[in-house]
């Protein structure tokens, strides 16, 4: 790879890292990358088709879309920005994320997944802090990429180009998806008119303990998941005078908290339970009437994810019951378990052997966590075709999802080149 084309992943990763959005509000990230693959087509003289917003997904299987009031803001911010009118007409109503395809002979159908949402993380702005400190920390105060998806994106873009100025020949699909930290844009994704017919997926993420120079070619034992927000609703009272009057939402949320840690584990696997954040109350004096719960339930298998979410249910209705109390449970999103191929694996790992400053090569490793990338690599799975999700790792001085995480941004280059000669060795190498 030439001095320009590093120069260029690393200018893009700032310019992405600069303006970080939400979850289905990255009105403004998804004008940048559109400009993006569009200098990009320019650049490489081919026709790329290009799907904005609704027309990159099935609309109707969007999850955990935040409401009108919080979407607004993002939207008019964007405007103001200096956002592309018609990427703000295609992706009104939080339809962000776009898909980029292009065809060139007779090979097979190959799909490229990154996730493009930051996180609500307020990122520093000492000197210590590298972003901060060469200018090109987050502009928008309360939020950050504290993921590495600002380095998905741009590997993504990067990879598309290297691709198109290559040998290959096929169907090449780069899914640029909104929505992962919430679960939300991976089923419609999958869903939508691009994945249908794809033979291979590629999903990819940078670090996760893994140093710069470690390339593992896929992740095994992802997590199942599923967010839960429940709202137990009472009686208010006096706490003073008529406390015998009230249905105590609290004293029913406290119940459920406490339970919900009970749930028994499953002989066949492993299984967590979280209750993250509650909202409740409004003085001291006062019986609260309403409670409001973000939970989370997870699982080794599919299967699993599903024992622990009826449980969680089953307690959380119990609790209600016994405090006179109404309860709203709702599965704000959900991502099943999927595990990379080992034929795909091994495809990657004798690739990524090759690739210049790539030092170790991890076949496969567990990912312990969860990934909505899973519904892409399940349905190519399920319709006959390979995935793998393969990790690129990169030195990091925090954790993911910390304020003083970063990247190295010597990975860009080689998890670019890791993607795109493995999809010209799937290509060349498809039976």
């Amino acid at each position: 790879m030439s001095r320009a084309s590093r120069d260029r992943l690393v200018e893009r990763r700032r310019t992405f890292h600069r303006y970080p959005e939400p979850g289905w509000r990255e009105f403004y990230t998804t004008s940048l990358l559109v400009d993006e693959l569009e200098r990009i087509a320019d650049a490489t003289d081919v026709d790329l088709e290009l799907a904005v917003g609704r027309e990159a997904m099935d609309p109707e299987e969007r999850m955990a879309v935040p409401d009108a009031a919080d979407l607004e803001p993002w939207f008019e911010r964007a405007r103001e920005r200096g956002a592309r009118p018609d990427v703000l007409e295609a992706t009104e109503g939080g339809y962000t994320g776009a898909v980029a395809r292009f065809s060139r002979g007779d090979g097979p159908s190959i799909g490229l997944r990154v996730d493009v949402d930051a996180l609500f993380i307020e990122e520093p702005d000492d000197e210590d802090h590298r972003p901060a400190a060469e200018g090109f920390r987050s502009e928008h105060e309360g939020l950050m990429h504290a993921c590495g998806h600002d380095a998905h994106v741009t590997i993504g873009l990067g990879t598309l180009e290297a691709v198109l100025e290559g040998e290959f020949e096929g169907t090449f699909t780069v899914f640029f998806q909104p929505a992962e930290e919430l679960g939300g844009g991976g089923k419609p994704m999958a869903e939508g008119p691009y994945a249908e017919g794809l033979e291979y997926l590629l999903a990819v993420h940078v670090g996760l303990d893994h140093p710069t120079g470690e390339v593992v070619a896929g992740i095994v034992e992802p997590l199942a998941m599923c967010h839960v927000d429940a709202t137990f609703v009472g009686q208010s009272a006096h706490a003073g005078k008529a406390p015998n009057e009230g249905d105590n939402a609290i004293q029913a949320v406290a119940t459920a908290v406490q339970n919900a840690y009970g749930i028994p584990r499953h002989s066949a696997g492993m299984t967590r339970v979280n209750v993250g954040r509650i909202d409740a109350g409004t003085s001291s004096n006062v019986i609260a009437e309403r409670a409001r719960v973000a939970a989370e339930a997870r699982g080794e298998t599919t299967e699993l994810m599903a024992y622990v979410k009826g449980e969680l249910r089953r307690t959380f209705e119990a609790a209600a019951a016994m405090h006179g109390c109404e309860l709203e449970f709702e599965i704000e999103s959900e991502s099943p378990r999927a595990d990379s191929d080992g034929e795909l694996v091994d495809v990657i790992a004798d690739v990524a052997a090759d690739v210049d400053g790539v030092e170790r090569v991890v076949p496969t490793a567990s990912f312990g966590a969860s990934e909505d990338a899973t519904f892409l690599m399940q349905r190519v799975q399920d319709e006959g075709g390979l995935a793998s999700y393969l990790i690129v790792g990169t030195d990091h001085p925090d954790s993911h999802h910390t304020p003083g995480f970063d990247v190295d941004e010597r990975s860009l280059e080689l998890a670019v080149e890791t993607l795109a000669d493995s999809i010209e060795r799937i290509a060349a190498t498809r039976p």
